[in-house]
């Protein structure tokens, strides 16, 4: 009879235990070519100093809203990207740990955004700011923490627009005027 106890018991202990042991932590795969993913602290301060704006994705390959993120990520680095103005990097904070500690990375998915080397506050118009959003004092979007794919499009179109008045660009991201 003690047996059958003791099996029970591990047969609850395995159902709840299985999704932490066994859950996926493959790599996320990268979708687009336009993706930075440094693997060197040195790599990504070169990154930082060659674009004059960069969208950071501080993420893990065990997070789950870091892999549903991850779609969004590329196609958004797919469609404004423009090289030397506006760029977009991936830090696996278990492969590069010293990068998201630098900049206070404790969430993921986190993206925080850098304006000439430095993080910087975009001027993104959010009508309706979530809990992801982190605000700087002039009510300017600091970081996202968190997968909030509206959020960072608004963030990201706003930084496009900025970047495209730097490079001299008329026209969207598809090519219309």
């Amino acid at each position: 009879m003690e047996t059958n106890w003791y099996f029970i018991l591990a047969i609850i202990a395995i159902y709840f235990l299985a999704p932490a042991l066994f859950k996926d932590r493959s790599p996320i795969p990268e979708t687009s070519g336009n993706v930075h993913k440094p693997t060197k602290a040195a790599e990504f301060e070169a990154l930082l100093k060659s674009t004059t704006n960069i969208v950071v994705d501080f993420y893990a390959d065990w997070c789950p809203p870091c892999r549903a993120i991850a779609p969004v990520f590329s196609k958004l680095a797919d469609k404004y990207a423009i090289p030397g103005h506006l760029a977009f990097a991936k830090v696996n904070v278990d492969h590069v740990n010293d990068i998201a500690g630098r900049y206070g990375v404790s969430a993921m998915p986190t993206f925080v955004f850098f304006q000439d080397g430095k993080p910087s506050p975009v001027d993104a118009k959010l009508p309706n700011p979530g809990a992801s959003v982190v605000l700087a004092d002039g009510g300017n979007i600091e970081r996202i923490r968190g997968a909030d794919p509206t959020s960072l499009t608004a963030v990201t179109l706003a930084l496009y627009e900025k970047a495209k008045a730097t490079a001299g660009i008329k026209g969207d991201a598809d090519g219309e005027n």
